[in-house]
């Protein structure tokens, strides 16, 4: 069974994920944009059972734009955020695209807040 491991930028947080995704989202909503400094972000969703993390990490919570909490996990030492957990989806965890150092990690299936997307970014899916 495939394992990747997705990485904070100092290495010492780390989630080791096992299998497939279930899904893997990108997403135009502000507060993504804001939490990754790009035009978009983009969640791989793994069940929780196939997760494992290890390392210090902090935590921050806020409403997301559909009213649901969600959990974010980021490094005490170098910030970067490597997973998350949504409240609406209490059985999976969702890693950060870009934590994970795998070419071969799937790309996005399905585009959210679309109405939200800059007039620049053609179709990213």
């Amino acid at each position: 069974m495939t394992t990747r491991t997705a990485t904070c930028s100092c290495g010492q947080l780390t989630a080791a994920c096992t299998g497939e995704p279930k899904s893997v989202s990108l997403c135009h909503c502000a507060e993504c944009r804001k939490r990754t400094g790009s035009a978009f972000g983009i969640a791989v969703f793994f069940t929780r059972d196939n997760v494992r993390t290890a390392g210090q990490f902090e935590s921050y919570t806020r409403t997301s734009d559909s009213g649901h909490a969600v959990t974010f996990r980021f490094c005490p030492h170098c910030g970067s955020t490597v997973f998350w957990e949504p409240a609406r989806k209490k059985d999976e965890i969702a890693i950060a695209h870009g934590a994970f150092a795998d070419p071969d990690i799937p790309p996005p299936s399905k585009e959210v807040y679309v109405e939200l997307r800059h007039p620049w970014v053609r179709n990213a899916i």
